[in-house]
């Protein structure tokens, strides 16, 4: 795949972000950001195991999509304080993802603030995310399609970014947020998936008190290199064709998909799998792609 280095920088001025970053769309690193927050001293797996350990969590993993499973519906649940060890002393391909902290815990607001990058930051929906070694995220973007700052704690994550127009080559699933399944976006394998040897994307590696700008839409492939996790503040995306593409998400598109999933079951699943092949492919047979 064709991956620039996401460019980075210290720090940023709301008026530089905006010009630089938000009007053109593109993604950047910020690396010292943070230093002044209090979770950047505090937040690490200990910490966050010793203000929450008794909560329940939702847990995700890397298993085929079934149609029995509802849209965002976690694969298990375990104690927080048991997942934490978990990730301390072996590899699991558990993750946490979209776990809102105000609802959970919410001392854990009294660690950060909101940035002024000039956008306005939806303050009731910080989500944090946490992942063991080697675990990773299918390659997605959210449902609706928000400007996403990913703050990163404790540990290193791999990203690997898209910009929407790349997305008729990344094999994407239709009726959902995701590639087909089957795609390593670590180690691609150009033979099986030859449209990912057109696509145009980004690539970096964050650390502790990093936090990543993704655009509105962006397609997004997470890895943890070690144990770690992160939180996401975004804002609403204010391209209006973004902002059509999330609503239809949000008030048909899932419900579509899990009315269909009841009614066709398994088959339903492995349709939009085959689908998802059929479209890139004939886009590169077209010759699409030399345009």
């Amino acid at each position: 795949m064709n991956l620039h280095e996401i460019p980075r920088i210290p720090t940023i001025t709301k008026e530089e972000f905006i010009e630089n970053y938000f009007k053109p769309q593109k993604p950047v690193v910020i690396e010292r950001l943070v230093e002044n927050w209090p979770a950047y001293s505090k937040w690490n797996l200990d910490y966050i195991k010793s203000v929450a350990g008794d909560k329940e969590v939702p847990l995700y993993d890397d298993r085929p999509v079934d149609y029995r499973d509802g849209f965002n519906e976690p694969h298990a649940r375990m104690r927080m304080s048991e997942y934490i060890e978990l990730l301390k002393t072996e590899p699991t391909k558990y993750r946490i993802f979209l776990w809102n902290i105000i609802k959970e815990v919410p001392e854990l607001q009294k660690d950060y603030t909101y940035p002024d990058f000039g956008l306005k930051l939806m303050k009731g929906l910080p989500m944090l995310f946490f992942g063991g070694r080697n675990s990773h995220t299918f390659m997605h973007y959210d449902i609706d399609l928000a400007n996403i700052f990913h703050f990163h704690f404790d540990g290193e994550k791999e990203c690997i970014l898209f910009p929407q127009s790349e997305t008729k080559y990344l094999y994407k699933v239709p009726h959902s947020l995701i590639t087909h399944e089957s795609i390593d976006f670590s180690r691609p394998n150009f033979k099986q998936w030859p449209g990912l040897k057109h696509v145009n994307g980004y690539k970096t590696s964050l650390r502790h008190g990093e936090v990543l700008y993704m655009p509105e839409g962006y397609w997004h492939y997470m890895k943890y290199v070690t144990p770690g996790f992160s939180i996401s503040l975004r804002a609403i995306a204010r391209n209006p064709k973004n902002l059509g593409k999330a609503f239809y998400n949000v008030l048909f598109m899932r419900h579509y998909d899990n009315l269909m999933r009841k009614l066709r079951g398994q088959n339903w699943i492995e349709w939009k799998n085959r689908q998802a092949i059929r479209r890139t492919e004939n886009f590169i047979k077209q010759g699409n792609h030399n345009k």
